[in-house]
């Protein structure tokens, strides 16, 4: 089975505060529900858009545990946190 990986870029960040508690239960939210963090960092370099954002790459061991961790209470409650405090690009790709 290939793994998956969840990739959110932050287009835009509105309330800091709301994404300081969307962070405190995400990591953990994330984590329990089997993701690894690779990367959450401000891109280095942006090519073609341009966009210098916030990019969180997570792994998981298949699509459906990060269906799973994204559909869960945990991140649900989250995601209630964050509400319009950031304008985000939330993908799960599998991998190869």
């Amino acid at each position: 089975m290939a793994k998956a990986y969840w990739i959110t870029c932050y287009l835009e960040i509105k309330d800091k505060d709301r994404l300081a508690a969307y962070a405190k239960l995400a990591g953990p939210a994330i984590e329990t529900g089997g993701g690894r963090f690779l990367a959450r960092a401000t891109a280095v370099q942006a090519f073609e858009s341009g966009r210098l954002a916030r990019t969180v790459l997570i792994e998981f061991a298949s699509v459906q545990q990060a269906h799973a961790a994204h559909d869960s209470p945990a991140y649900q409650a989250a995601l209630a946190a964050l509400g319009d405090g950031a304008v985000r690009d939330l993908r799960i790709v599998e991998g190869l």
